[in-house]
């Protein structure tokens, strides 16, 4: 049993393990008469949880910290301008807001009872991670997935901060993560991957592009370095294999950040095959795969992943 997180590309990895058959675990599966695009809007079917993109493995930490304790905090509801609530901690996988604050609690209460009986089961947990940035709480030290304003919540100079997380914190949180999971199941194994996808917007103040190989440059070293140190984690190559001269590409849609359908399944098979799935998988375009939601999710070349960074340029 598998169970995924991650940044916005790891939304292929479980949608690929499942149709290759294996059991890819879902915490909160969608109603069944929701529409596919509906249910994705909203969520469901991207990750084993709920939980939205999980861009830094801080995130992730905290997430599983969360799960633990089992705890939910008022202060981290977050008001939408345009009316109604969110989490915090996902707030775009309701993205009409909730009416009132303690339906938003009791739905992060169920979340995080949902995703503990999912960690409960799964036996591997495929990870990847995306990002190097995130925005902080200073007087807590909580980590957003997005910059308070953006999708909910106001931004405060004051106390919202950027946290660039350099390459031993997240060697740090990865052993944290690590022991969190196997709190769930001992024989815990993990798969851990760096996405391809470059950062749309830094807050750093550098270009993007320096930005963005800094970033890979940070996760990938902390990656490599876990899995050579950790018994049962072990490393997927997904970045390079997208972005290695040695692999033919191009594999980036025209917008070069969105990678293409073709790059996905160039990645996907070969994870697969590492892993000694060899299943009968129609092609991408083929009955059974998952109907492409269009350019309304933010990116102008139709991608259908949800990338909670797309929500800047809405901002603007």
């Amino acid at each position: 049993s598998v169970a995924t997180a991650g940044s916005c590309f790891a939304q292929h990895v479980g949608r690929w393990l499942a149709r290759a058959g294996v059991d890819v675990l879902d915490a909160e599966p969608a109603p069944p008469v929701m529409p596919d695009a509906v249910a994705r809007a909203f969520g469901y079917r991207l990750f084993s949880g709920r939980y939205g993109n999980i861009y830094t493995a801080r995130q992730f930490r905290q997430l599983l910290d969360d799960v633990i304790s089992g705890e939910v905090d008022r202060a981290h509801v977050w008001e939408r301008p345009g009316g109604g609530f969110v989490d915090a901690f996902r707030p775009t996988v309701e993205p009409e807001g909730i009416a009132t604050v303690d339906e938003v609690l009791l739905h992060r209460q169920y979340h995080l009872e949902r995703t503990s009986q999912m960690l409960r089961k799964a036996e591997v947990f495929v990870f990847t991670l995306g990002l190097t940035e995130a925005w902080e709480d200073g007087a807590t030290g909580r980590v957003f997935p997005v910059c308070p304003g953006v999708a909910g919540g106001a931004f405060d100079a004051g106390r919202h901060r950027l946290h660039r997380f350099r390459h031993g914190e997240v060697l740090e949180d990865l052993g944290l993560i690590l022991a969190r999971l196997r709190r769930f199941n001992p024989a815990m194994q993990m798969i851990l991957t760096v996405s391809p996808v470059p950062l749309t917007a830094t807050a750093t103040g550098e270009h993007v592009l320096a930005a963005t190989t800094h970033a890979k440059a940070t996760l990938r070293a902390a990656a490599g370095d876990f899995a050579a140190d950790t018994d049962g984690v072990d490393y997927f190559p997904a970045y390079e294999l997208v972005t290695s001269h040695a692999t033919g590409g191009p594999w980036f849609e025209p917008n070069l950040r969105s990678v293409s359908e073709a790059g996905v399944e160039m990645v996907m098979t070969r994870f697969l095959a590492a892993q000694g799935v060899v299943p009968d998988i129609p092609p991408a375009g083929d009955a059974g795969a998952p109907a492409d939601t269009g350019p309304e999710d933010g990116d102008e070349d139709g991608d259908d992943l949800i990338c909670d960074e797309l929500l800047i340029r809405a901002a603007r």
